[in-house]
């Protein structure tokens, strides 16, 4: 039974932290709402109600805001990657900015001097290098695949009853095989996809040919109940400097003919039809999760492709990290370096490092610099890139930094005269950033993805350090995700 929800009218007003519209009746109640923008006036259907605020989702658009526009992507509301394509570009990047603004005046209370415009990305549409797609047995219906299989069922009864065939010439959908991305929330639910407007045109031909092939060959999908089926992930990484193109297909280890005919295909003929792919990658794992991971085999080409950012030639295997929008990434990282100041003679630490992208262009300019990162296969790349370049300045550590990291580890380091640091989401431990305070040099640069922790951590180096400077970049068009760059300078 459709359960059925209370509606109202609303005026959007603005759009909160995690990209959702907000609007308020008149007594100053809170919707938060999914499917508008601001300036909308919509019906919105109330899904949840607390006692302070409501989650709605836009059922009715009464009057469209100045700022809105068609989404370009025919799955937009559907597939969770870009939720503010109905959103101007320009006003996306104010938004971010307000982000930003808030998160430090009205979250952490940190004051600062000076909050630039976001620098908006090059590209909004192709700008990634890097998409991973999933393979799954339940696949998620659109309203317009409901439709068309409705119509075909009433179609091959019309066909029976008269005893002939139905030549319809659309396909027939499976709704136990679907080459797409996961539905927000629904780890078991994937979305067929054919044609994606985050990576290039060559990435939604190379989907659709192994979809093609997958389904020709009768071969399983991985199952997330019972962890068993050969098919799992398709990851497709390219490089702007090169041209390379990485195509790796994630598998359980096979089984079945239709298993060996499948690695067969991808071997051979897959290598033929695309002549842009410059290494294939074939990975086995036997895990339970659906992250693409395993171990690699090279059946096509060097295993790798090679980056350039600032002028350091990086090289990236198949599931080593790598900022995902290479032209912007060179944009955020030259306002790390430019807020870092003059490196000439100068000792740094690289914290959070990764495979060493910040790390590597600092050590063109300073004395010397010390990454340190959690992950091993991150240092294993940064030690390998540093070589290829012959940058013999640098020392990576594995350090958990987000453990209570003892003052001693830091210690062992050559003292800092700038810091820089990019940890995830969660921002840093506590006891890094009271460790920081000890250490104390006379600039710090704090990367972040998430300007909340990003404050919040802020907070507590106010006790030694001004923030100078404020710069969010935008690396995720038609996303509320924004990075921000933060100049923190000791107080004498």
């Amino acid at each position: 039974m459709t359960k059925n929800f209370a509606t109202r009218e609303l005026r959007i007003e603005s759009i909160g932290f995690e990209g959702k519209a907000i609007a308020r009746d008149e007594s100053g109640f809170v919707y938060f709402v999914e499917g508008a923008v601001p300036g909308d006036r919509i019906i919105a259907e109330i899904r949840k109600k607390k006692k302070s605020f409501a989650e709605a989702r836009m059922v009715e658009l009464l009057d469209a805001s100045p700022v809105r526009q068609t989404p370009q992507c025919s799955y937009f509301g559907t597939c969770g990657g870009c939720k503010w394509q109905h959103l101007s570009y320009a006003e996306q990047c104010a938004w971010k900015k307000r982000h930003v603004q808030d998160a430090f005046e009205r979250l952490g209370k940190v004051p600062y001097t000076t909050l630039h415009d976001t620098l908006a990305s090059p590209a909004q549409f192709f700008y990634r290098n890097k998409m991973e797609f999933s393979f799954g047995d339940s696949r998620w219906l659109t309203v317009a695949e409901i439709q068309q299989m409705k119509a075909q069922e009433e179609g091959a009864e019309a066909a029976q009853e008269h005893d002939s065939m139905n030549n319809s010439s659309v396909p027939i959908i499976n709704k136990n095989f679907a080459l797409g991305l996961h539905i927000p929330g629904r780890f078991d639910k994937v979305l067929d996809v054919e044609q994606c407007y985050l990576q290039s045109e060559l990435s939604s031909r190379i989907v659709n040919a192994v979809r093609e092939a997958a389904l020709a060959r009768s071969v399983s999908i991985f199952e997330t109940r019972s962890h068993t089926g050969f098919l799992r992930n398709l990851v497709i990484r390219n490089s702007t400097a090169s041209g390379e193109v990485m195509v790796i297909l994630v598998t359980s280890p096979a089984y079945t003919d239709a298993d060996e005919r499948m690695i067969a295909w991808f071997e051979q003929d897959f290598i033929r039809t695309f002549p842009e792919v410059s290494t294939a990658i074939h990975a086995v794992t036997e895990s339970k999760a659906t992250v693409a991971g395993g171990v690699p085999r090279t059946v096509h080409g060097s295993g790798f492709i090679t980056e350039t950012l600032l002028g350091v030639r990086y090289q990236i295997s198949p599931f080593s990290f790598f900022q995902t929008n290479t032209k912007q990434a060179e944009t955020l990282f030259r306002v790390a370096l430019d807020y870092a100041g003059d490196l000439s003679g100068k000792t740094v630490w690289d914290l959070y490092c990764g495979t060493g992208s910040i790390t590597l262009a600092a050590a063109r300019k300073a004395r010397f610099v010390a990454g340190l990162e959690i992950v091993e296969s991150s240092i294993h790349d940064a030690r390998k890139n540093a070589a290829m370049n012959g940058i013999d300045n640098v020392e990576f550590t594995i350090e958990d930094m987000q453990k209570a990291v003892k003052k001693q580890v830091l210690s062992r380091l050559p003292a800092p005269d700038v810091i820089i640091t990019d940890p995830p989401r969660a921002g840093m431990h506590e006891d890094v950033v009271r460790n920081l305070l000890d250490f104390a040099p006379p600039v710090l640069v704090y990367v972040s993805c998430n300007p909340s922790t990003q404050a919040r951590d802020c907070a507590i180096l106010a006790e030694k350090y001004h923030v100078e400077e404020l710069q969010p970049v935008d690396m995720f068009p038609h996303t509320y995700h924004i990075e921000s760059v933060a100049r923190l300078k000791r107080k004498e």
